[in-house]
């Protein structure tokens, strides 16, 4: 069974292990989070979790069974009923329909739970599998952007519409 649950302090150690495990994999379809990001994670996960606290956001994990995080969805930058969409699937886990059905599930609960109207998400143009789960889920492309010397696209969903 595969379950999506808020982030809480409890998730940093098998959150930590995840990015770790995933790291070299997500690099080679996004930007890398630095070593920075791994060696101060511990002060980080606190600070995501005040600005969580604070209505800014909302993180989520997606977890198997035995708690085992298998990924991330996130809600960022929460103002004025918008948001920014942002996904990441484990390497062990990825071509399972797991990110499509997450993104479903964020789209209601951006509805029912935080209010929400609109999301905007973006991928580089390389990334194959966010490009098909934003497809099937229904946002629109609505311009260009580039990530470092990658091309990518940004999207929309108006909400009301459904994803």
């Amino acid at each position: 069974m595969t379950i999506i649950s808020r982030l809480r302090p409890g998730h940093a150690e098998a959150l930590l292990t995840f990015e770790r495990e995933n790291r070299a994999y997500f690099s080679a379809s996004v930007p890398d989070r630095g070593d920075d990001y791994f060696t101060g994670f511990a002060a980080r996960h606190g600070e995501l979790l005040a600005e969580q606290e604070a209505g800014l956001h909302h993180f989520h994990l997606i977890e198997d069974a035995d708690g085992t995080v298998l990924g991330r969805i996130n809600l960022v930058g929460v103002e004025g009923g918008s948001a920014e969409l942002g996904y990441r699937i484990a390497e062990k886990a990825a071509g399972r329909g797991l990110a499509t059905w997450a993104v479903r599930w964020i789209c209601a609960s951006a509805v029912t739970e935080y209010g929400l109207a609109t999301l905007r998400a973006e991928t580089t143009l390389d990334n194959a599998g966010s490009l098909a789960v934003l497809a099937r889920t229904g946002f629109e492309p609505v311009g260009d952007v580039m990530f470092g010397d990658r091309p990518g696209r940004r999207y929309v969903l108006d909400l009301h519409k459904g994803a």
